[in-house]
């Protein structure tokens, strides 16, 4: 079988000019949406808009659309890449040139992609990341998926010996495959109140947007004449309102289980010898590997009715990724034993034991306080919104809120061994953090006035991927942790990637 020569410089497959244009086109309409529409409505009213016509804007579009097709064109013939023994260089530009070269041993992530377009035209996208920025380094928009593979497995070859990435293709196993039952169960079981409000938010900013439109419609004038038929009747008004949202939580769930169909569809995760690969996506399909020495954290997500259907989800943090490519290195639907497997995998020594510590009360107050805000945030949104009579609310709301500061409080807890801190939190889902102490960069003691008086502080925690915090501690307590934590990553000879 003929293979890919890396070793010359080489363009993407040709189908790349329809990648990049099609997205420069989506880029495009997408900047100056607002702005077609402005002019689709001034001419379907006045047939003209400043003296230009239909048929002028057409030609216009027209050629627009040429000059992002000659500009996909340009960057397609001036991107070329090679490898040698040690780096990966890239050619781009179109009047300025750039030169990129990324050492093998930098390389963090590559990632094989392929979207909806890329789907119907048989080629994948490959995205290689280091730990230097929050965004991909370079991404090759089209390749056949042979000689993108090949290309991932020569990125993390070195040049005498073969590290750890050298298994990816020759020993594999599929050690976890999601069935559509327990992707349905997933997604029944996710915490829906983020959904509620992304819907809730997105009903509200089309009223918003559509406000003028409704008032011209009277439609006010309708509401006023339905409330009064049934004005003395508080128990309809009641009822409407408990429809409305038995409704917009339905909405709800159906949101979340379409959502965690699409992304997770097809997962599995293949076990090599010392990596771990996921694959999912429905419109977007995703080809990602998880080597153990660029782990930053773990985190680790379920709650009362996913641990009754035995569900468990596990999230990998990594240093400066992409934010929509971090949602990528999470793997759903995971049993109890199939999660234990993967975080010892993951985190070879790691056992979960020792002595947790809790946060002092001081915790209750504040997260009552916090519900307190909220309530009145709530109450005040409703009064303005809907009247007097939307106050039943609250016999929702303080036993809600009620729950919530015990819950917090039960399930905050961290327990800190010689090599591991894990810090466990939540209200309706429970979420357990692990990270490595020798992979922590920065340890700090966090005090407000308030918590001074007290002799409370607490202690955060950061690593290349994200902050974790102890919170609430005594002020010894947190003392004592600041030094041993500072004392073991000092003492310890280990790189952080």
């Amino acid at each position: 079988m003929e293979t890919t020569d890396f070793s010359q410089p080489i363009r993407q497959s040709s189908k790349g000019i329809i990648i990049i244009f099609a997205f420069n086109t989506f880029n495009f309409f997408k900047k100056f949406f607002v702005l077609f529409i402005a002019f689709g409505v001034s001419i379907m009213r006045r047939k003209t808009f400043g003296g230009i016509t239909p048929t002028m804007m057409l030609l216009g579009l027209v050629a627009v659309l040429i000059i992002i097709l000659i500009i996909a064109i340009l960057k397609y013939l001036n991107f070329k890449f090679y490898l040698n023994k040690d780096d990966f260089h890239l050619a781009t530009g179109i009047i300025n040139k750039d030169n990129t070269i990324i050492p093998k041993s930098k390389i963090q992530n590559v990632y094989i992609k392929q979207n909806f377009l890329q789907q119907l035209i048989n080629v994948v996208s490959v995205k290689i990341e280091t730990a230097g920025d929050k965004k991909s380094e370079i991404e090759i928009s089209a390749l056949d998926k042979p000689t993108a593979l090949l290309l991932k497995k020569k990125l993390f070859t070195k040049a005498t010996i073969e590290n750890e990435h050298e298994e990816y293709i020759d020993d594999t196993e599929v050690f976890f495959k999601v069935t559509p039952k327990r992707l349905l169960l997933e997604g029944l079981s996710q915490n829906h109140f983020k959904s509620f409000l992304l819907i809730f938010t997105f009903a509200f900013g089309l009223y918003n947007e559509f406000k003028d439109f409704l008032e011209a419609l009277e439609l006010e004038k309708h509401i006023d004449d339905f409330v009064k038929l049934d004005e003395h009747t508080i128990l309809n008004l009641i009822i409407t309102n408990v429809i409305i949202v038995v409704v917009v939580i339905l909405i709800s769930f159906l949101f979340s289980v379409v959502k965690t169909f699409i992304i997770n569809f097809n997962l599995e995760v293949v076990e090599h010898q010392k990596t771990i690969e996921i694959n999912k996506g429905l419109f977007n399909k995703v080809s990602l590997s998880l080597t153990p020495s660029r782990i930053q954290n773990l985190v680790i997500t379920t709650n009362r009715v996913k641990q009754y259907f035995n569900l468990h989800s596990l999230s990998v943090k990594q240093a400066m990724v992409n934010v929509k490519q971090q949602k990528n290195f999470k793997i759903v639907a995971l049993e109890k034993e199939q999660l234990n497997y993967l975080v010892n995998k993951l985190l070879i020594t790691y056992n979960g034991e020792g002595e947790p510590g809790k946060p002092r009360p001081y915790f209750m107050r504040i997260s009552a306080l916090e519900m307190l805000v909220f309530g009145i945030v709530i109450n005040g949104l409703s009064v303005f919104f809907f009247g007097v009579q939307m106050l039943w609310i609250n016999t929702i709301f303080i036993p809600f809120a009620v729950l919530y500061v015990y819950f917090a409080f039960k399930k905050a807890y961290y327990i800190i061994s010689d090599d591991f801190v894990t810090i466990g939190s939540g209200v309706i889902d429970t979420t357990t953090n692990i990270l490595e102490i020798h992979k922590i960069q920065a340890v700090k003691i966090k005090q407000t006035i308030f918590q001074n008086r007290r002799r409370i502080a607490s202690v955060v925690i950061s690593t290349a991927s994200k902050s974790v915090t102890i919170p609430y501690v005594s002020k010894s307590e947190a003392l004592a942790i600041y030094n041993f934590l500072l004392f073991k990553v000092e003492s310890q000879d280990k790189d952080w990637m």
